[in-house]
């Protein structure tokens, strides 16, 4: 079919998006009563809603959502519905977002329903964050925490982030912190000695750390403190007399192996741990053998993080041997390290634990074809409500693409794929694309950008995804896309530009031109028609 007769033969074929089947309307339910009950920032903020709360809650909002989109559309002379899609979609995000805000309906007794193992029921927040960061000094700490003093207030969560505590004023925050101690569920501490030396630095964390050993916490961020391994050991009382932690957050704390294995060796439990995180650290591979040890004693566990931490393929190992005791996984994040082939083959080996899994992020870890066939055949068969999966600068091509569309094509409630800055080129790319065509209707996001593509994926990419409801995002730049080509695609998104991303690094003549990539689209048309025979095996999910 030439171009003129697929132009024809498009305009011809009327789709329309909208009304959406009844099992859509049910499936976005469920999806915001998930969202409802699922423990986040917000619900430690705000409270999370029971079931029941969360059931009647979401049916109202797509009751709402769905009126208000089928009165857009009724107004339309013409269209597939697109744009009542969207309204659909934006009504029913902004609806969520205010009920999450909420937070529990208040009952006739007053008492706010609170998720049990939340701070207290009739528990604050102490917050002194502010928005910009700033020294305190004595005289400032004095007035800043005089909250605290109030015994008529039950703090059970104070958050002095973004505050850089002097040592005089950490010595005006000790008694008071000695004082409240046990009431204390969550304890937020996150850059706090920005721009002190080290010996004051070290003396403040000291100080905080006697002030506040003992206290029995759920929630606990030392993040952003450049601690080292003095740094862990001065706070090693207070880590020492942890032992119901459920959230642990040590980022971009400068952890060597040394500290690392400090962490490992100072907290006595870990058996109640849901969520560990290490981002940007310099723990290396001896330093993830030790955090290893901890995954390991952390049966509970559900949200790990050790990205950019320097972790080479032992260590990789080590983590991936670990990870496979945590059988209560739902998010996986160990991008920017050196894993490499071997580290993908041993966390393969232990993805068939993760059967809550909903996120994994394994973008630059050096996995190659080789790593990231067996990550795809073994995640296929996992898994089975994953909504994340990100692999960008993996070195990946066309030879493994077959075993990922396979896997991508089983996870039909997928939202976000990220394949970027890889080697997949037309033939993946069409795999890719034939792999999300048909279900996968809670795809939000595909970003294949820099992997090598011309004008026949591009098209396939784009007609895959160009009708599905509540898509954002087609990423598509930094590829060798001839100018046509480009039009193609505009033409194809022509009633929702604003979810086609930029060209403004695309590359119509290409870097790597070659005696078959010189010809003309003729040549595009039948590598299409070569993967035609290309079966890609959808598994049933449900």
């Amino acid at each position: 079919m030439d171009s003129q007769a697929q132009a024809f033969h498009q305009r011809s074929v009327s789709i329309k998006l909208w009304p959406p089947s009844q099992s859509t309307r049910i499936l976005l339910v469920e999806r915001m009563t998930k969202n409802f009950i699922t423990p986040s920032f917000l619900s430690r903020k705000y409270g999370l809603l029971s079931k029941e709360e969360a059931d009647e809650d979401a049916k109202q909002i797509e009751n709402i959502a769905f009126a208000a989109a089928d009165q857009h559309f009724e107004k339309e002379s013409y269209g597939d519905g697109s744009s009542a899609v969207q309204i659909y979609a934006k009504e029913s995000s902004k609806l969520m977002l205010e009920v999450l805000k909420r937070g529990p309906k208040v009952k006739e007794h007053g008492e706010v329903m609170q998720y049990e193992k939340d701070t207290a029921t009739h528990g604050s927040v102490f917050d002194i964050s502010g928005s910009r960061r700033s020294f305190i000094d004595s005289e400032e700490a004095v007035e800043l925490l005089k909250p605290l003093r109030d015994d008529e207030k039950l703090y059970t969560k104070i958050c002095f982030s973004n505050r850089s505590f002097g040592l005089d004023a950490a010595r005006v925050a000790e008694p008071i912190l000695t004082s409240i101690k046990d009431q204390l569920k969550e304890v937020d501490l996150s850059d706090i000695i920005a721009g002190r030396s080290e010996t004051e630095a070290l003396q403040v964390m000291n100080i905080f750390s006697s002030a506040l050993e003992g206290c029995v916490l759920r929630y606990l961020n030392l993040s952003d403190n450049a601690m080292g391994e003095k740094g862990v050991n001065a706070f090693g009382s207070l880590l020492r007399s942890q032992t119901n932690l459920e959230e642990l957050y040590l980022m971009n704390d400068g952890i060597s192996e040394e500290a690392a294995r400090a962490v490992s060796k100072f907290i006595p439990s870990t058996e109640k741990l849901r969520v560990l995180h290490f981002h940007n650290n310099m723990t290396g591979d001896e330093g993830a053998i030790a955090i290893s040890d901890m995954v390991k004693r952390s049966p509970l566990l559900e949200d790990f993080r050790c990205s950019s931490t320097r972790v080479g393929s032992e260590g990789g190992i080590a983590l991936a041997e670990a990870l496979g005791t945590c059988s209560h996984l739902k998010k996986l994040d160990l991008r920017d390290n050196m894993f490499g082939v071997q580290s993908g083959i041993a966390l393969s080996k232990s993805l068939s634990a993760f059967a809550d899994l909903t996120e994994i992020y394994l973008s630059y870890l050096n996995l190659e074809d080789k790593g990231t066939e067996a990550l795809a055949n073994s995640l296929k068969e996992s898994a089975p409500s994953l909504e994340v999966l990100e692999m960008a600068g993996n070195d990946i091509t066309a030879r493994s693409a077959a075993a990922l569309a396979t896997c991508i094509a089983a996870k039909q409630f997928i939202t976000r794929l990220n394949l970027s800055e890889n080697e997949l080129k037309d033939e993946g790319a069409i795999l890719i694309s034939k792999a999300v065509a048909e279900g996968h209707g809670q795809l939000t996001e595909v970003d294949l950008n820099t992997n090598s593509i011309r004008r026949a994926g591009a098209r396939a990419l784009a007609q895959a995804v160009v009708h599905k409801p509540g898509f954002k995002l087609l990423n598509i730049n930094a590829n060798f896309i001839s100018d046509e080509g480009i039009d193609e695609v505009k033409e194809i998104f022509k009633n929702s530009l604003n979810v086609l991303g930029p060209f403004d690094e695309n590359d119509p003549e290409g870097e790597d031109l070659d005696e078959e990539a010189e010809e003309d689209a003729d040549n595009e048309v039948d590598l299409e028609s070569k993967l035609k025979g290309l079966e890609i095996k959808q598994e049933e999910n449900y």
